[in-house]
């Protein structure tokens, strides 16, 4: 089977740092080698790699239809313009030690896709390979908890490969895909996670610490807009997430909160939908229309007296489901509220004193 070798001559450059009009890169189907002396540029070889994959496509392979073809690097601050050599004229350049890039190494650690990340473009290739040098490669299995809120992370970690999770007291906060980051907090410095974050398929991560990626490219003027406008987006979704949360459901312990505290919150942001709550003592229900009283039961008392005794409990468990039956919908109101939270409160202390 023959092998795969195709020769590029670089024919025009424009500030590109690493590589000079005139000299030649060789590309084979495991390596990119480039110009004796000279460093490998990532960029380079995700754009090399993509073109191997276009041209291994041909069958028969017939390069010579592409010689005379400019080809363009995606570029960073710099840019270089290629063309391929005839095969004919095909002389291997001299390679330097070190400088040949394993294509098949780096696809395997960063795919395509993830070089293409807003980040990666940030960062110059000559940061970007001291970057990957502090990259450390983590396997999360499937309902493993790669962060978990209120313990330390000092690292930040790049989604290679699966699908994250990102929580924070069962709500659901955001879902993390191919290329996205997470435990951002550390590269401001916060060594205790604020969420937690699980895997909800096997997933491949690589790591890097907090301090390490900020000492490298905190800088870059980039990589800095990146951080915040990813900050900023997170605390965004946070909010929003938080926010349909309570407006679906809202669920706690009594404990933390009193049910008059509770009636005072679905009473003054008009919220219509049931509370259940759960005693030692038994289950209760209250159900609120725009914010007013419609019916309560709990045990064999229903509606005034259901919650007078609802609001003498001092330990248990609620959660607030919104929506109503239609039958509910149109059910009469108990009475007004505020009388009510205060006649209760009152038959309250009124118990306690005796």
């Amino acid at each position: 089977m023959k092998i795969f070798r195709a020769i590029f001559l670089i024919e025009a450059e424009k500030n590109c740092h690493l590589y000079k009009a005139g000299e030649r890169l060789l590309l084979s189907e495991k390596t990119l080698a480039c110009p004796e002396g000279k460093e490998v540029c990532l960029i380079l070889v995700r754009d090399m790699t993509e073109l191997l994959f276009k041209l291994l496509q041909l069958q028969p392979i017939n390069l010579a239809q592409y010689v005379g073809t400019i080809f363009n690097c995606s570029g960073c601050k710099g840019l270089i313009k290629f063309s391929l050599v005839e095969p004919e004229t095909f002389q291997v350049p001299p390679i330097a030690e070190g400088a040949v890039a394993a294509i098949e190494t780096v696809v395997n650690r960063v795919s395509g896709k993830l070089l293409d990340s807003p980040l990666f473009k940030a960062i110059p290739p000559t940061e970007l390979e001291i970057l990957f040098k502090h990259l450390r490669e983590i396997f999360v299995e499937q309902g493993t908890v790669l962060i978990r809120k209120g313990e330390q992370n000092l690292n930040l970690y790049i989604l290679v490969e699966g699908e994250l999770r990102v929580e924070d007291g069962g709500v659901h906060l955001a879902t993390l895909s191919e290329g996205e980051l997470c435990g951002e907090m550390s590269y401001l410095g916060a060594d205790e996670a604020v969420s937690t974050v699980l895997a909800t398929k096997k997933s491949k991560v690589l790591a890097v610490a907090g301090d390490v990626f900020g000492r490298f490219l905190g800088s870059n003027t980039a990589v800095q807009s990146f951080m915040a406008q990813l900050l900023a987006s997170r605390l965004r979704q946070t909010n929003a997430a938080r926010t349909r949360d309570f407006e679906s459901c809202m669920s706690g312990r009594i404990d933390e909160i009193v049910p008059a505290e509770l009636f005072q919150i679905f009473h003054m942001h008009q919220k219509t939908g049931v509370l259940t709550l759960h005693f030692s003592g038994g289950q209760g229900k209250v159900a609120f229309r725009e914010g007013c009283l419609i019916n309560a039961e709990y045990g064999e008392k229903r509606n005034e007296e259901a919650i007078f005794k609802i609001l003498g409990e001092k330990r248990g468990l609620y959660r607030f489901t919104t929506g109503l039956s239609p039958k509910d919908m149109r059910a009469a109101e108990i009475g007004d509220f505020m009388m009510l939270l205060m006649e209760g409160v009152k038959r309250v202390d009124e118990e306690q004193e005796r």
